[in-house]
């Protein structure tokens, strides 16, 4: 498994800014990039997105339409005369094309002097992604650096909607720190509707009015947490509260239990990311997040990738570390 982006005989869909990035796939550029490029090199450029009708065959031979049921298809980004089918849409649905999708957010570069960072496709061109990273950065209590992103992800087989997220990424072990809360002014879904692409614009301003704020709050209770003392039997104790299960749950359910617990503890009291952080709150958080990026379970090849992938697409285990400890300090 190559973390699930799209791959067409040895070429993938994925462009970075300066660094590798965790699965050392696709081009990386040496320094940010602008939407066109994004476009040639993330290999997202002349896809031609559309929708076509889609038909059945009657038992006498007649090609029969569905009604209101289309494909989106694309041209195949490598091997030219190859067309994809990425979905199964309705009639209302508008197509959003991978152009579009960078343009729409070079808005964002001439009001914040946002750059463009990563841009690129999983799941064979279903799903699209562009992170912008916002100017300048925090210190959490002077310490741990956190840079602040926007997200935007656009899917062309009808799954989701297109969204705009605003995510702190904690660079200290290249860790995604998607700690979004308040969800209402950090992500945005638009619809792919016809009037999607004016929607994205006028939600990107938003958005951007609405990080700076977000971010305050995020200092605040990041400082707060940096400033409050946690010996290691707070936190253990901490954790058994919150996600430990009783002695009349099953045995595996109780061994899982464990295992979980005792990564955590360990990586509270042993983890290199820590250093400068040790014995803090926010060391407590941190060791919440570490293990669900690197030690929970997952199911089948591929466990790291699967991580990865989570840690960026699920922001929820995240977003209860840190609501978590903010409940018991």
């Amino acid at each position: 498994m190559s973390a699930n982006l799209d791959t067409t005989e040895g070429q993938t869909s994925f462009v970075s800014a300066r660094e590798d990035a965790w699965h050392q796939l696709g081009t990386v550029l040496p320094d940010t990039f602008t939407a066109e490029q994004a476009m040639e090199h993330g290999l997202l450029g002349g896809w031609n997105v559309r929708k076509t009708p889609i038909f059945t065959v009657a038992d006498n031979g007649k090609k029969l339409a569905l009604p209101g049921r289309n494909a989106v298809i694309r041209d195949n980004p490598i091997k030219k005369g190859q067309i994809d089918v990425l979905g199964d849409v309705g009639d209302s649905y508008h197509v959003i094309q991978n152009e579009d999708h960078a343009a729409l957010l070079n808005a964002l570069v001439d009001e914040s002097g946002a750059h463009f960072e990563t841009a690129g496709a999983i799941d064979g061109g279903r799903k699209v992604f562009i992170t912008m990273k916002l100017p300048g950065h925090m210190l959490i209590g002077g310490v741990d650096r956190i840079d602040q992103y926007i997200a935007a992800v656009n899917t062309h087989d009808g799954s989701k909607a297109f969204t705009l997220m605003v995510t702190p990424i904690r660079i200290v072990c290249q860790n995604t720190m998607n700690l979004a809360f308040g969800q209402a002014t950090q992500m945005f879904r638009i619809r792919h509707t016809s009037g999607a692409s004016k929607a994205i614009v006028n939600e990107a301003r938003q958005a951007l009015d609405l990080t700076f704020d977000y971010l305050d709050d995020f200092q605040k209770q990041a400082d707060r947490l940096i400033n409050t003392t946690m010996t290691q039997q707070k936190f253990e104790e901490i954790i058994y509260k919150s996600f430990g299960v009783g002695d009349d749950a099953a045995a595996a359910t109780i061994t899982r239990t464990e295992n979980k617990l005792n990564e955590m503890s360990h990586l509270f009291a042993d983890s290199h990311t820590h250093e400068g952080l040790r014995n803090t709150a926010w060391a407590g958080v941190n060791a919440m997040t570490e293990w669900a990026d690197h030690f929970s379970p997952t199911r089948g090849d591929g466990r790291d990738e699967a991580r990865a992938i989570k840690s960026v697409l699920d922001p929820a285990w995240k977003n209860r570390a840190l609501n978590t400890i903010l409940a018991n300090v």
